[in-house]
């Protein structure tokens, strides 16, 4: 046994970590999967521009949030040590920022109505505002269920989110049939978060700014502001662009064709992502085992993302026929678009605990200006030319640059060599490959129902790719 007790320490972090990840794993399939059953049930009973007057007033409540966003969730998550003296602050920082959202969202509600063509937009963006208060609000002790990698009250306290918003937008479209259901839905999981915060933590936070405590998380914070603003420029800059362009309609039809195709892919490296970040932090000063970590998780998520993605580009027409409906048919050509922006996207989200973790964050932000420069460059130029999957295509060609100017910047400080990166992405590229010839195939030979093809192609793929 060493006197240094480091092995303990290792097996320690190892045991949490391994843990951690079931919880998260856990919570993701249980709320993505309700997640799914609340999209298709409410596809059925909305139409489109529904769904396209909500996106524009959550987008306008993301530019809010996020150019309004210091890091201070992030510092927190990444400064070593404890962190109850600095609670205070950063709720009290919280408290007044949403305040100020929302006072800002009562005053330019009508204006960005106007903007999109969109008179329900002004009514609709005031109302989702409260829940922006009610997150000021919120008791910020939960900061620790991820910082001590305590992932089954982290697990409870999002799942009574979903659950709280499926049980109210399904109802409420029933009877509704209108926008209102979504809205009620959102305000619903708002108030479930307020609550179960202060029911699943001990910590009462208070009203105190000490201007100390702030710059010190600050100095970390302003990298991860300045990645989170050039994030949302590069996920919601296309939503913007094309709301404008094209009308509420087609945004709502982009929206779904986005959540559709990203949604496994992106989740899956959130939930990675989710405990690598404070696992990472312990391992900065263990070059070797960061390494080996990284590489771990580089190679797990490319063996469920890459089979998934390439499942969804081949049978996105099924899926849409079988669950949405007819009224959104129009979002296959984006679904086989998007899919792999949004597996690009699931790599790239790899390196943000690394750069975390080393005390990078700037590279992280470096790497999301490049590929909103790119997004800029594109985006109109494409739409020109192929319409809404021309934008599609923009987000995809500023995804892939950026994942790959990361990744390169990650094998850099964590110094291994290409062959290794290499022999990591193989494995998965032969699985994945196999996988779509026998969909393809399945789907050559079989001539019956959509239904009863899908659940074919499911089963023998997860069996063989198993």
């Amino acid at each position: 046994m060493s006197i240094s007790g480091k092995p303990q320490v290792q097996s320690s972090l190892s045991h949490r970590v391994i843990k951690g990840s079931f919880w998260i794993l856990a919570l993701r399939i249980t709320n993505r999967g309700l997640g799914v059953i609340r999209t298709i049930i409410l596809a059925r009973l909305l139409l489109p521009e529904h769904f396209g007057v909500v996106g524009i007033a959550m987008l306008t409540i993301s530019v809010l949030e996020t150019f309004s966003q210091p890091g201070l969730g992030a510092a927190l998550v990444q400064k070593k040590g404890r962190i109850e003296n600095y609670l205070d602050t950063a709720w009290t920082v919280s408290v007044i920022r949403c305040l100020l959202i929302f006072s800002i969202l009562y005053i330019i509600s009508p204006y960005v109505a106007q903007f999109f063509d969109s008179p329900e937009a002004k009514f609709v963006i005031p109302v989702l505002g409260i829940s922006v208060i009610i997150a000021g609000f919120r008791n910020i002790g939960v900061i620790n269920f991820q910082k001590e990698l305590d992932f089954r009250r982290q697990y409870i306290y999002e799942f009574s989110i979903t659950l709280a918003n499926l049980a109210v937008a399904i109802p409420a479209a029933y009877i509704l049939k209108s926008v209102w259901a979504l809205v009620l839905g959102a305000m619903a999981g708002s108030i479930a978060r307020f609550i179960m915060s202060y029911v699943l933590h001990p910590y009462r936070p208070r009203l105190r700014l000490e201007k100390k405590k702030f710059v010190d998380l600050l100095s970390f914070g302003k990298w991860v502001f300045g990645s989170s603003m050039l994030f949302f420029l590069i996920t919601q800059g296309d939503d913007i662009f094309l709301g404008k362009m094209l009308g509420v309609a087609t945004l709502g039809i982009y929206q779904m064709a986005y959540m559709i195709s990203n949604l496994p892919t992106t989740e899956i490296t959130r939930v990675i992502s989710h405990v690598t970040c404070p696992a990472y932090s312990q391992l900065q000063d263990d070059p070797h085992r960061f390494s080996d970590a990284y590489l771990k998780v580089l190679q797990l998520i490319c063996l469920i993302t890459l089979p998934l993605a390439a499942g969804i580009f081949i049978l996105s027409d099924i899926f849409t026929t079988i669950f949405l409906g007819s009224n959104w048919l129009p979002i296959i050509p984006i679904i086989n678009v998007l899919v792999w922006a949004g597996l690009t996207r699931a790599i790239l989200d790899t390196t943000v605990p690394v750069f975390n973790a080393a005390g990078k964050p700037k590279l992280h932000t470096k790497w999301q200006l490049i590929g909103f420069i790119i997004l800029a460059l594109s985006i109109f130029p494409l739409a020109i030319i192929w319409g809404i999957v021309g934008i599609s295509c923009s987000v995809l060609l500023s995804n892939l640059i950026s994942a790959t100017g990361a990744c390169y910047d990650a094998r850099t400080i964590l110094r291994f060599g290409a062959l290794r990166f290499i022999n990591i992405i193989t494995l998965p590229l032969i699985n994945t490959f196999i996988m779509m010839l026998t969909i393809y195939l399945v789907r050559t030979k079989l001539h019956y129902s959509y239904l009863f093809i899908f659940i074919i192609c499911v089963v023998i793929v997860s069996c063989i790719y198993t």
